[in-house]
């Protein structure tokens, strides 16, 4: 749907509940953009759960809340038998009502979360040894499964797929990167797609994310050009009588207060953010949700190195950057070389694309080519053909070598930048501090990224493995609990995907799966409580 410039935020409002019903339709309609940090009532419409990132993440969370529910299959036989003797022992009941922890115990993978390790293993058996097993689940649509939830995002569906470097292929293959019940080569041959290799490039994912959303019935959940600017917590006085501690520990977190003052209750949060019209103007609008769960990913902050000069115009931070730069011939005939920092992927994309352009490079990175934490070290040679050759030259070309003072690339191992200048040149320091000077037509710095989470009360330092700290994806990844992904510094906030460490689709999906199961728990409990007759909380039924 597109919105008109004219649309009110109480109109906007209705639209992001128009399914819940028109009784709470009529809610919205007088919600107001309040100011005070006390909850006032429960007149206002309270959603269960907000997703906050539209990226895989997001689609998958809203797959499993719309009801979706993966049972194993009739004829399959998991390779692990152990595992599938579990498997047998509840074949009648979907994996998300199943222990997961039960199911968990015992497996091996590539990531630090346990169920994301469960569930990769189900969709993709063996996968890590090379082989192509079908999926040893089968999903079914119980729509009385399904947990209202808005999937908020500021692009289309896919996120940061749409905005990634159209011309570099993918490092997972196709397979790994489909979400569940939508096979990406079944797709790909739908859409008369030519699939030349295994590994496909960022286009084709962002479409085929995009496709899924539609195909799975999935676009009222969706809203796009959606800019989240805060998300708090709101407090008001405790009601003592007339809670059971039950209900106080699903909906609500008690806060002491000390000098004799009234006790305080955390109660749900608060969304606010704008909606992006397509005149350009900003539709405010704040949402109340019980649950927030966080699936932003971690491409909205690139990396810095906090040198002096980096704000220079001529350093850059982004491939989208560079590749514009280049479009725009703004390189062309440039006798200086292009300065590129970093030794990930990233860096050797940009290495590759300054090749093809015949463009000379000067490479800058930390690390000794024989570290063996250098992703090429990980990557076959068959497979990534194209990358080992970024490493080939990385080792065989290094300014050390005289063979190599006038080559198109010259690498700098264990350097680093200590200054950008305004003529457009850079200081190195070597590792035994040798001090050097480089003359340079454009730097590219690609150090990795890092999410972005200023609507958070202190940017969400407080919520990492290491607090007052900033949130990265492998040094400092929010601390949630292994099986339920919720936040173990604040209740009722989740997390999945890079923000917890998983920067692979393959295991993002397991994140998924333990909120789904958490909040179907919890939404079972309070049906209960609202069929004995001792309250319900806020939420939407």
């Amino acid at each position: 749907r597109t919105y008109s410039s004219t649309e009110t935020e109480g109109q906007l409002l209705n639209s992001f509940v128009q399914y819940f019903g028109d009784s709470l339709g009529r809610k919205i309609k007088r919600m107001p953009l309040i100011e005070e940090t006390v909850l006032p009532g429960d007149s206002l419409l309270t959603l269960p759960v907000v997703i906050i990132g539209n990226g895989p993440s997001g689609i998958c969370l809203s797959y499993l809340l719309s009801g979706y529910r993966p049972y194993l299959s009739p004829e399959a036989i998991h390779p692990n038998p152990i595992l599938h003797t579990k498997l047998e022992e509840a074949r009648h009941l979907s994996i998300v009502d199943q222990d997961l922890e039960y199911l968990s115990e015992g497996l091996e993978g590539r990531s630090s979360n346990p169920v994301a390790v469960l569930f990769d293993t189900l969709l993709h058996p063996d996968a890590d040894f090379g082989y192509d097993y079908p999926p040893v689940l089968h999903w079914k649509l119980e729509e009385h499964n399904y947990i209202p939830h808005i999937v908020l995002g500021k692009g289309p569906p896919g996120g940061a797929w749409h905005s990634m470097e159209g011309s570099m292929l993918t490092i997972s293959f196709g397979d790994w990167m489909e979400l569940p019940g939508l096979s990406f080569k079944e797709w790909a041959a739908s859409k008369r797609r030519n699939i030349k290799c295994d590994r496909v490039m960022p286009e084709e994912i962002a479409c085929y994310y995009k496709h899924y959303v539609k195909v799975m019935g999935l676009q009222k959940n969706f809203r796009d050009n959606v800019y989240i600017t805060s998300v708090s917590r709101l407090y008001r006085e405790k009601d003592v009588e007339g809670r059971s501690q039950q209900n106080e520990d699903i909906s609500t977190q008690c806060l002491k207060m000390e000098d004799g003052q009234k006790s305080l209750t955390k109660r749900n949060w608060e969304v606010r953010g704008y909606q992006r019209a397509t005149d350009g103007s900003h539709v405010p609008f704040c949402l109340f949700a019980e649950n927030v769960a966080l699936a932003t990913g971690t491409f909205d902050s690139p990396g810095r190195l906090q040198v002096e000069g980096e704000d220079f115009p001529f350093v850059l931070h982004s491939m989208s950057d560079f590749g514009a730069a280049i479009s725009k011939g703004k390189l062309r005939g440039k006798a200086d070389p292009v300065l590129i920092v970093g030794a990930g992927l990233t860096a050797a994309d940009a290495v590759l694309c300054a090749c093809n352009n015949n463009i000379p490079v000067v490479h800058v990175f930390r690390r000794r080519v024989t570290d063996t934490s250098l992703i090429f070290k990980q990557l076959p040679k068959k497979l990534y053909p194209e990358y080992h050759k970024v490493y080939h030259m990385m080792c065989t070309q290094s300014h050390t070598m005289d063979s190599n003072q006038h080559s198109a690339y010259t690498s700098f191992p264990e350097h680093n930048v200590l200054s950008f200048k305004p003529e457009m040149k850079c200081v190195l320091q070597s590792a035994s501090g040798l001090k050097k000077i480089l003359k340079f037509s454009v730097a590219l710095v690609l150090i990795g990224s890092h999410p972005n989470l200023f609507f958070l009360k202190d940017q969400g330092h407080s919520i990492g493995h290491h607090s007052n700290q900033p949130i990265t994806c492998k040094g400092n990844p929010i601390e949630i609990d292994p099986y339920t992904y919720e936040c173990t510094k604040e209740a009722n906030l989740f997390a999945l995907g890079p923000l917890v460490g998983d920067n692979f689709v393959r295991f993002l999906k397991g994140g998924a799966l333990g909120i789904a199961r958490c909040l179907a728990i919890r939404q079972k409990k309070k049906h209960e409580l609202i069929e004995s007759g001792d309250g319900g909380g806020d939420g939407v039924p």
